[in-house]
C-alpha cells in the first residue's frame, strides 16, 4: 500500500457519503485490529475507485480507535493520503 502523510487540517464536515464517494467508518477496540481493518477497508475502496478513476482514498484518524476511510476528490487517483483529526 502506498501511503502519504498529509499534514493539512481536516474539514469539520464528514467525508462525502454519496454513492459516487462512499466512506467506511471504523471502530477498533484494540491496536491489533487497526492495521488489518484499515487494509481491508482500503482494499474495498480501491475496487470502487478503479471503476471511475476519478479520485483517491483519504484515511482519517478521528480519535484513538476510530477511523474513516473514504474516496476523496482532493486526493489524486491512485494515491492514499492519511490525515489526523485527533
Amino acid at each position: 500500500m502506498n501511503t502519504i502523510t498529509l499534514d493539512r487540517p481536516v474539514a469539520a464536515t464528514p467525508a462525502l457519503k454519496t454513492p459516487e464517494f462512499p466512506a467506511v467508518d471504523l471502530h477498533f477496540s484494540s491496536v491489533d485490529e487497526v492495521h488489518e481493518g484499515l487494509d481491508n477497508a482500503v482494499a474495498v475502496l480501491i475496487e470502487t475507485a478503479a471503476k471511475d478513476a476519478a479520485c483517491g482514498i483519504l484515511v482519517t484518524r478521528l480519535h484513538p480507535g476510530r477511523y474513516t476511510v473514504a474516496l476523496d476528490e482532493s486526493v489524486p487517483f491512485g494515491e492514499i493520503y492519511e490525515s489526523s483529526a485527533a
